[in-house]
């Protein structure tokens, strides 16, 4: 049976790993070294000829090894696999989710270009965009789910500066709030303004679905993004990132990390391909247990609402329907909701909490719970808080893999007045 007719999910045991070059090791070891061996000074310089582009790989040409911020066994092997979930050419893994985005950013984008961006995203990209690029005469505006084509095109018609339009990057669904962004509609905004003379690139932080449930390079997405320490990882062990995309822009990408030094390390690598081993039956209970929790929230008197994907593909806009069908492929294990009452009532129900941690970050086999409005959103504007409803009576769960049951009755417990 050969590696086209199986699934993601049974390569991530073998694919891109030869035991017979780690004296019959069944896992790819740890290779924790700084620097390799060249056989000769001619393969030295043919090594270094394919690693800076000066000339392309030939085919059915092994790439070789130099030194470890260039390639690593760990991390070429992680690469590799992680191509297979989201159907891309190439794939960069980098020592944190934030030097991802950060790198994709600087790579694409220069001084006087334009950002577009979806609005919320995670409270360090939208540090980064409103804050560092700012300091590089970059600048951005953001649209919210539910504002059509014609709405977007207009607002970056208005910076004055549209022929500048550099990179679209969206989030989808947003944090905290699961808002839905449609990928398509972005690509038709990015194919509106985009020419030979100024291309633009879509990129797209899948954080939220993992590379299970949305795959944005089929919708027309130029790159993929995630902050590895969430599903990919899933362990709250690890700290990395990872960007997919065509050959040609993942060349790039990797290029700047080459010389930013923000590759992942063969440990990290090591740790995120023992997780990729799970990463299905993992996120597949962990949606599970959001559906039943999220039920459980939507009939508890103390819960004003809930914002799930469940519930818009139940309740939401007749838009946002169809894009949840279109792109999705389950309504994910990040739930939030509206506390009755205000951060006080928010802080006593997080305090309250026993099973479920309370922690930022996500995607982890534990249940964790935060107050986006405090915490992983503190530095949003205020403004644009209060309108993409990151108010003081918003709590964000991250569902991990116990029993839905226990995780349900600590909820419940913790909603119980004085």
């Amino acid at each position: 049976m050969s590696h086209d007719q199986l699934r993601p999910e049974s390569l991530m045991m073998s694919y891109g790993y030869k035991p017979s070059l780690s004296e019959g090791a069944i896992k790819c070891p740890i290779f924790q070294t700084s620097t390799f061996v060249f056989s000769n000074a001619m393969e030295g310089k043919r090594f270094f000829e394919v690693a800076y582009g000066l000339r392309e790989k030939e085919k059915d040409e092994e790439l070789g090894l130099i030194y470890s911020r260039l390639n690593n066994p760990d991390l070429e092997i992680l690469e590799n696999r992680l191509c297979l979930w989201d159907g891309a050419e190439d794939c960069a893994v980098f020592e944190s989710g934030m030097s991802a985005i950060s790198t994709a950013m600087l790579e694409f984008m220069k001084p006087g270009d334009l950002l577009l961006y979806s609005k919320p995203v995670y409270g360090g990209t939208d540090h980064f965009i409103n804050h560092f690029l700012k300091k590089l005469n970059i600048e951005s505006v953001g649209f919210r789910a539910g504002e059509t084509k014609e709405e977007i095109i207009q607002q970056i018609m208005n910076t004055g500066i549209s022929d500048k339009l550099s990179m679209i990057h969206i989030e989808t669904p947003a944090n905290p709030t699961n808002a839905v962004i449609d990928i398509e509609l972005c690509a038709e905004i990015k194919a509106h303004f985009n020419s030979e003379e100024n291309p633009i690139v879509l990129s797209v932080d899948n954080t939220y679905m993992g590379p299970l449930w949305q795959h944005p390079l089929k919708h027309g997405a130029d790159l993929v993004l995630y902050s590895a320490t969430k599903y990919i990882g899933g362990h709250s062990d690890v700290i990395a990132g990872a960007c997919l995309g065509s050959k040609e822009l993942m060349g790039r990408v990797k290029g700047l990390r080459t010389f930013l030094g923000n590759m992942a390390g063969p440990w990290t690598g090591w740790l995120l391909m023992r997780s990729l081993e799970t990463l299905k039956v993992r996120m597949d209970q962990q949606a599970v247990n959001a559906e039943q929790v999220a039920e459980f929230l939507n009939n508890h008197p103390r819960v004003e609402e809930v914002y799930y994907l469940g519930n818009t593909a139940k309740n939401g806009t007749d838009s946002d329907k169809e894009v949840l069908k279109r792109q999705y492929l389950s309504h994910g294990a990040m739930i939030a909701f509206d506390i009755e009452g205000g951060e006080a009532e928010a802080f006593q129900f997080l305090d309250r909490l026993n099973l479920i941690k309370l922690a930022v970050s996500l995607g982890g086999t534990e249940s964790l719970a935060e107050h986006p409005q405090t915490m992983t959103h503190a530095d949003v504007d205020p403004e644009d808080k209060k309108a993409m409803n990151i108010t003081e009576k918003l709590i964000r769960l991250s569902i991990g893999v116990e029993n839905y049951n226990d995780l349900i009755h600590d909820i419940e417990q913790a909603l119980e007045q004085n």
